[in-house]
């Protein structure tokens, strides 16, 4: 993606939060026409002593199942926080709008998960991560019933070759940062949610984020 220097998160662990906090993802591979072919899924992050792995699964109908096995390497989209960003939070007047957004691009390395054994591992990871408590509902379900379940599903993991993380909140323009966390500290959701962002990443004093929260 476009990355100018001032958005360029350089601590990875702002696009691992990113990453766990925004789970539905959208996984792009390149179809048959030279396209891309994008399905919104939810995807699980592994971390360990070799980086970064992305835990998922399609219905095997879906054509992106034969793509990750013909072209494994592929590109995973997580979209964080995101808001207008109005030009009146600017002392001068010759200002335009824009957007304000975090977002982590994932380039992946797909390997399938063939055994009933390792889906079922996989799929038993997902529930302890998601709902515990369907857990036991589970493994009460028929062995056939179960196999039919997995038959139906193909199961990957995505291991992460390389990260891009987009932090686009207005950083090189300090002079706007008060009115802009001021303006965010007081809206919807996600409007909040960047108003967190900016706090983190040190743009507000503890005097204006205390005075505006």
């Amino acid at each position: 993606m476009y990355l100018p220097p001032q958005f360029a998160a350089q601590d990875e662990a702002i696009a691992r939060e990113l990453m766990c906090a925004h789970p539905l993802a959208q996984l792009v591979s390149v179809d048959d026409d030279g396209l891309p072919f994008i399905t919104p899924i939810p995807l699980h992050v592994l971390e360990d002593a070799g980086g970064l792995t992305l835990l998922g699964h399609v219905a095997r109908p879906n054509p992106h199942a034969r793509l990750l096995r013909e072209r494994p390497k592929a590109v995973v989209v997580f979209q964080g926080p995101q808001a207008y960003m109005t030009p009146r939070v600017y002392p001068d007047l010759v200002r335009v709008p824009t957007w304000s957004y975090l977002a982590v691009h994932a380039t992946v390395q797909a390997h399938i998960i063939e055994s009933f054994d390792d889906k079922d591992r996989l799929l038993k990871h997902l529930i302890h991560v998601h709902d515990p408590a369907y857990a036991d509902q589970w493994r009460a379900l028929g062995e056939d019933y179960q196999h039919k379940m997995m038959a139906g599903i193909v199961a990957f993991e995505l291991r992460v070759e390389s990260l891009q993380c987009k932090v686009k909140l207005n950083q090189h323009r300090p002079e706007s940062h008060a009115a802009l966390y001021a303006t965010y500290a007081g809206g919807n959701a996600d409007e909040r949610a960047l108003a967190r962002w900016m706090q983190r990443l040190g743009m507000v004093g503890a005097t204006n984020a205390a005075g505006t929260a």
